[in-house]
């Protein structure tokens, strides 16, 4: 489920100085929901590209001891579950349902995810890593994508986007399309798109597409 706002990574290439100086340069990954991101990311993962995940960064700041997740719990009461667990459905109701508790969630969370990824980002730098990549739903909407060498846009038509969301969440087309309407549409998102993956056929059609923007990378 995304729903955080994700902060930027500055700059968008990173140098390390010591023995042997590298500099890192990052690209940033991000499509709508549902229209299969994670199974691209998992692609560039696959081709060795080492990936920093927004959304596995969202949950790791919202776990049990973790001071996000007291901060949220204060502002949002009722959503931690009988074991202190954050309640994931309910918590998306909330704040899917009005912009202003959108808003007052991403405040919490926003610079809590911007510090995790820098350093893992530092931490890709000083192992030698030339590139790597940023996957985050929200790099547009958050201006992140700002500070990253290119943007790739994972995208499919309307109604497989529509269909995709129904199925792997449960929902009814009606909850299912306010979910898809509560970010920016995928044509606008397309203007700030240096790369665009269609993601609506087979998986090696995607996979071509994206070895194809690696293979761009080294030139």
């Amino acid at each position: 489920m995304s729903y955080l706002v994700v902060g930027a990574l500055e700059p968008r290439a990173i140098s390390v100085e010591g023995e042997a100086r590298t500099s890192m340069k990052i690209y940033g990954l991000t499509g709508g929901i549902a229209t299969g991101k994670s199974t691209v990311s998992q692609m560039f993962r696959e081709a060795g590209v080492p990936v920093i995940d927004a959304d596995v960064i969202a949950r790791e700041i919202v776990a049990p001891g973790e001071p996000a997740l007291e901060e949220i719990a204060l502002r949002f009461p009722g959503v931690l579950d009988a074991n202190g667990q954050l309640n994931r459905a309910e918590l998306a109701a909330r704040i899917f349902a009005d912009p202003r508790e959108r808003d007052a969630l991403n405040a919490i969370t926003h610079p809590k995810i911007r510090e995790r990824a820098r350093l893992q980002a530092e931490a890709l730098a000083k192992a030698g890593h030339q590139v790597a990549l940023y996957d985050a739903p929200l790099l547009i909407e958050s201006g992140s994508d700002r500070f990253v060498e290119g943007v790739i846009l994972v995208i499919c038509p309307k109604a497989l986007q529509l269909q995709r969301l129904m199925r792997r969440d449960g929902l009814d087309a009606a909850e299912a399309q306010a979910r898809i309407d509560a970010q920016m549409p995928l044509e606008k998102k397309r203007a700030f798109a240096t790369w665009v993956i269609d993601n609506s056929a087979d998986a090696e059609i995607t996979r071509a597409q994206v070895e194809a923007i690696i293979a761009a990378w080294a030139m």
